[in-house]
């Protein structure tokens, strides 16, 4: 049982690689491999926003006809409006109100909202017409909800549609027959800004909204990893509370099985039963033993040292062929008593990434550094590996962070993917519990070679131990019945 506990903890979204690699399994991994920009979008966001452009479009147009005397094609600019009309008015009757579009819909449907402005563009001066900037808007919206290839048509088609409109369109006249146009200069510079908007629009849209899907990603993948650590944490005073109840009638099993296994020894029949009942005891007894080692739910657990904590974060990792070493004790001699902290499932799960972390990029050996003072507390996790790469070192603890030196990663961990949530994880649990997190390299020592990874984790001493307490206190009673 303890190998499994062991097992589940190990597969965790803490599998983070120097490169902020991350693994996941079953459930989560299709959550997070199947993510993607289609679905985003309601049907009735987009048509909503096009009901506002319809009323906008048809109040330009009678503002320009009616108040500025404009002499417009009044009868094609209806019928372009119309079309928009008609659409909307198809899609609330076809699909259901919380319809979400799929890719291929989004992109068509943003794809005549550019050609249905642009042919209105065309009927009412082109780029002379200062509405033209709205063409800027389906872009922006598809660099937000497709893909990227999809994105890169349609702002293809935009700039395309824009260049046509700055040669080919229909003039904007006034009553006395005077037309109404730009310098060509300011016709030039107006029709650069539209191009320009296009591609720097797009790929801002783009950038933020991928950075905030990334960071909501990471921030779920956050909160199931300290929802599993948790349960873990029930499951283990769970096991410790059966084992302990069972624990008397095991041991009547056996000590009666002793005393007949001493009054039948002439009857090898009854003996040989008796010797099975005896080991089968002794077995369910070790079991329970082994189950119960994950700790009980009393307040030697929910309040531990900080070394036994350190090592219950690092015992999936002690036996991957790497050493671990400790070094604990005060950082000066103004208080040397060892600090009982509490056992939260967030800060073992944080510090068991940071170990896995440093035991999957060691050469030989990761080194445990315990100390703490009068204001704060210390947990160094330094290794003998190659340290981090300088083009990540500023990075460390952001989502998605890209991998670094793919081809040797694999090699040493060719099971896992990478996608930088594991540093992450880590950094935002610890953080969450009020430590503060350090990423450096150590020097290189003078024969050359890595200098190592090391990781410096510091939490006040306020925020992680009570000093006012002197005793765990008394454990509560278990109601059996």
């Amino acid at each position: 049982m303890i190998a499994l506990m062991n097992h589940l903890t190990q597969l965790n979204y803490g599998t983070a690689c120097r490169s902020q690699g991350f693994v996941m399994s079953g459930l989560e991994f299709e959550i997070f491999q199947e993510s993607h920009r289609s679905n985003w979008v309601r049907l009735r966001t987009l048509v909503t926003l096009r009901w506002f452009a319809i009323a906008g479009q048809t109040a330009a147009l009678i503002v320009a006809v009616r108040f500025f005397d404009l002499q417009l094609a009044t009868g094609f600019a209806a019928m372009t409006v119309g079309a928009s009309v008609i659409i909307n008015l198809v899609s609330g009757l076809v699909y259901p109100q919380n319809k979400r579009l799929k890719e291929r819909e989004a992109f068509f449907f943003l794809v005549f909202d550019i050609i249905q402005l642009s042919v209105l563009l065309y009927l009412t001066g082109g780029l002379n017409n200062p509405f033209a900037m709205l063409l800027l808007a389906p872009v922006t919206i598809a660099a937000t909800v497709l893909h990227l290839g999809s994105t890169v048509l349609l702002g293809g088609a935009a700039i395309v549609l824009t260049s046509l409109l700055s040669q080919f369109s229909l003039p904007l006249v006034t009553v006395t027959g005077n037309v109404l146009s730009l310098p060509v200069l300011f016709q030039f510079g107006f029709w650069l800004a539209l191009i320009i908007g296009v591609v720097f629009l797009a790929i801002y849209a783009r950038q933020v909204t991928t950075e905030m899907h990334n960071m909501g990603e990471a921030l779920l993948a956050t909160q199931l990893a300290l929802a599993r650590e948790q349960k873990l944490t029930d499951l283990g005073g769970v096991v410790a509370a059966t084992a302990h109840e069972l624990g008397t009638p095991l041991a009547t099993i056996m000590l009666v099985s002793g005393e007949l296994r001493s009054e039948v020894d002439q009857d090898e029949d009854f003996l040989e039963d008796i010797n099975l009942i005896h080991e089968q005891a002794t077995r369910c007894r070790e079991i329970l033993q082994s189950m119960g080692r994950a700790g009980k739910d009393d307040l030697q657990v929910r309040s531990t040292p900080i070394e036994t904590l350190v090592q219950e974060a690092a015992e999936p990792h002690a036996n991957r062929g790497k050493r671990i070493m400790y070094n604990v004790g005060p950082a000066d001699n103004a208080n040397d008593a060892h600090p009982i902290v509490p056992r939260r499932p967030e800060i073992v799960h944080g510090l068991r990434n940071l170990i896995q972390n440093a035991v999957d990029f060691a050469a030989a050996e990761v080194t445990i550094d315990i100390n703490w003072t009068a204001t704060d507390l210390r947990v160094q996790i330094s290794d003998d590996g190659a340290g981090f790469p300088s083009s990540v070192l500023g990075r460390i603890g952001d989502p998605f962070v890209s991998r670094r030196r793919a081809d040797a990663d694999m090699q040493k961990r060719p099971g896992y993917s990478g996608m930088g949530l594991g540093m992450f994880i880590a950094k935002t649990l610890l953080e969450r519990s009020g430590a503060q997190l350090h990423f450096h390299n150590a020097h290189k020592p003078p024969s050359g070679g890595g200098g190592g990874a090391v990781i410096r984790v510091i939490w006040p001493r306020h925020a992680t131990t009570d000093p006012t307490r002197d005793a765990l206190g008394e454990n509560p009673k278990f109601d059996i019945y």
